[in-house]
């Protein structure tokens, strides 16, 4: 189904002129750098600044990787940013950041293609492998405490439908299908398949896009893009608390879109919610999702393919303690095809559950 493009706010930076303006970082450099990020960790935004700004002029060798990962605490998105000045180092044509016409076309193109997407959504049965693991806050510790094998099927007229088919190894026979599976205890999370890239280029959002960076999603060339749609916009989001009762809080989103250069579709987002009322239990939302075309009965769609859900809970004590989803989408098939748990999705936790500081 092809639907017109609505205009959508758009800011390109201006970071083709400055890095032919500016000096590469130098190896010397760039080990002083790490050691101020190790001594103070939230240098580490200024260094990643740099390397997208100024890029590198030093070959960047394994042993060097490695002295990153260690002074900086092995952080992703230095990471990334280091990786991406080498590509830029090796092949400055290839990896050229592209004129403000240029983006604006790419972008405007990467709408359609999600709108269309969308539109041609097929129906469809998945398997959803997820990982649930809890943590208290800031520390990182994450200690797994459930697994789940979950059928999802989706169709035009009935939207997304759940069935537990497994728990912690041992299948679950008598559950029934539900439109998700938040009635587990736990976390749970939803709209991977249409809601959390249909409100990004919802025309009503009013998105706003900022150029930052390129970078390679599993060997395709990307561009990235910083995104936020403000609270008042965000009208199909928000955070909700289960309990007792449900309640629920409005919130903005702020995040990341990883768009290929050449087919213009959207291969990766990340984001957090923002402006979370205060005197909200949740204190902090972030979702990252990988997406890709995947074939079902011959043809390609653009689906998820692994989602990484992680949410901040505040008891009444004060304490606050994290929960973590990670998601692995396996097997699409047409609808009305049946899901069936191998040996290899039935994986026991590796430890209880923490107790939930009250």
């Amino acid at each position: 189904m092809k639907r017109t493009i609505a205009i959508i706010a758009l800011l390109v930076t201006g970071l083709s002129a400055a890095f032919a303006q500016v000096t590469p970082i130098s190896r010397e450099e760039f080990v002083t750098m790490l050691n101020a990020v190790q001594k103070a960790p939230a240098s580490k935004a200024e260094v990643v600044e740099a390397l997208r700004r100024r890029g590198i002029a030093f070959v960047l060798t394994d042993g060097m990787r490695s002295f990153a990962r260690t002074k900086g605490a092995n952080d992703d998105e230095l990471k990334r940013a280091l990786d991406e000045a080498e590509r830029r180092r090796a092949d400055p044509i290839a990896t050229r950041l592209p004129t403000t016409a240029e983006t604006r076309e790419i972008l405007e193109k990467a709408t359609f293609n999600t709108r269309q997407s969308i539109g041609d959504m097929p129906d469809f049965v998945v398997k959803q492998i997820i990982t649930r693991s809890e943590a208290y806050a800031g520390t990182g510790n994450w200690r797994p405490y459930d697994n789940l094998v979950i059928a999802v099927s989706y169709s035009e007229d009935r939207g997304e439908q759940y069935r537990v088919l497994a728990k912690n190894g041992a299948p679950v026979t008598e559950a029934t299908t539900q439109s998700s599976y938040s009635g587990l205890d736990g976390a749970t999370s939803g709209g991977e398949f249409v809601e959390d890239l249909q409100k990004i280029f919802e025309p009503s959002s009013r998105t706003r896009f900022d150029l930052l960076t390129t970078d390679v999603v599993r060997g395709r060339r990307t561009l990235v893009f910083d995104y936020e749609i403000e609270i008042q916009n965000n009208k199909k989001g928000g955070v909700g608390l289960k309990g007792a009762t449900y309640s629920s809080s409005p919130a903005g989103e702020k995040g990341r879109i990883w768009i290929d250069r050449d087919s213009q579709r959207v291969l990766k987002i990340e984001y957090k919610l923002t402006n979370i009322a205060p005197s909200f239990p949740v204190k902090a939302v972030t979702k990252s999702i990988d997406y890709d075309m995947v074939d079902i009965s011959g043809e390609k769609f653009l689906l998820p393919t692994l989602s990484d859900f992680r949410g901040t809970v505040e008891s009444t004590l004060g304490k606050r303690f994290e929960s973590r989803n990670v998601i692995r989408f396996k097997n699409y098939q047409k609808f009305g095809t049946d899901v069936v748990i191998g040996e290899e999705d039935i994986v026991e936790p590796s430890e209880t559950p923490m107790k939930n500081p009250n």
